[in-house]
């Protein structure tokens, strides 16, 4: 989602902010958000018209539809069939993958044509180009998880909120687990080297805080010392908090303190949202400054360099 793209983003906030080219000043904060808004809707109309990265986001759907249809037994200590703790899990994992491993490798790759160079000229540019992403994150992990759940409720008979009160609760964990990793994710896309080395830096914490963290088996499987480790992070949380609005009161059972602690849930959830805007911003600024035309030519040499050594 670069190039065309790229460049309608940039004329958009020039444009709200009433500077051509972006050489005025920029107006109050509100034009930030409708400069966002306006290149975030350009950028998810070209995701819906990319099957090759639509299909990309599906991939965890299939894998949650098989899982769901191949496990038979219960969680332990509960009559909740185990495939429900773990598609609810899935739901949180594609929140979390979304904000945490998609996100950051955008980023990067934007870095790295350039993208933030043009946004220096800006006004504005850098909010307005965080909104753009969280907008475009935002509705793709929410159309995700409204997706997972439909099609496992179809096909495998998948847990879904039980009452007005279950669906309120998947709402505000969603939103807030999406508030936690969202700008933690731009935090991190500002900080990686290059698109090469960004999957493999961010995949394997992302996969240990997988297993850890609950959400394809019950937690209290795991020593306590790793239980521990996991609750600092964001995915048990989100994890837990789902799985109060998908499953059964009984399945409570399974849980470490024996009950949902939503309150907990919603302490973490909003501790990392408040760390993750307080270091997105500050970073990509800081990305940006650094960047110039030279080091992006002399990123553009060495790819051609590589390219020709791999032909």
């Amino acid at each position: 989602m670069t190039g065309k793209t790229d460049e309608a983003g940039v004329a958009d906030v020039a444009e709200v902010n009433g500077a051509p080219g972006g050489t005025k000043r920029s107006r109050p904060t509100r034009t930030y958000w409708r400069a966002g808004f306006l290149r975030g809707g350009i950028e998810l109309r070209h995701l819906l018209r990319n099957p090759k990265e639509l299909s990309g986001h599906l991939t965890n759907v299939v894998v949650a539809l098989l899982v769901a249809v191949y496990i038979n037994d219960d969680v332990p200590g509960t009559q909740t069939p185990m495939s429900h703790l773990v598609i609810a899990g899935f739901a949180a994992y594609l929140l979390f993958q979304v904000g945490l491993i998609s996100l950051p490798q955008i980023l990067v790759t934007e870095r790295e044509e350039g993208a933030l160079l043009r946004l220096r000229a800006t006004p504005g540019g850098i909010p307005a180009y965080l909104i753009a992403k969280c907008l475009l994150v935002v509705v793709t992990a929410v159309g995700s998880l409204a997706l997972l759940l439909a099609a496992t409720a179809l096909v495998a008979d998948g847990p879904l909120p039980r009452g007005p009160g279950d669906w309120l609760t998947l709402a505000w964990v969603t939103t807030l687990g999406l508030l936690a990793v969202v700008p933690l994710g731009a935090a991190i896309g500002a900080v990686l080297p290059n698109p090469r080395e960004a999957l493999a830096l961010i995949m394997l914490p992302t996969m240990g805080l997988l297993v850890t963290s609950g959400a394809v088996f019950p937690i209290t499987v795991l020593p306590v010392p790793v239980q521990q480790v996991a609750s600092v992070f964001p995915l048990k949380w989100m994890a837990q908090g789902l799985r109060s609005a998908l499953l059964p009161d009984s399945a409570q059972a399974a849980e470490p303190a024996g009950s949902w602690e939503l309150p907990m849930v919603a302490l973490v959830l909003t501790a990392w949202a408040v760390i993750g805007f307080l270091l997105a911003i500050p970073l990509l600024r800081r990305a940006a400054r650094r960047e110039s035309g030279s080091r992006m030519s002399a990123r553009l040499r060495k790819a051609e360099q590589g390219g020709a050594k791999a032909s």
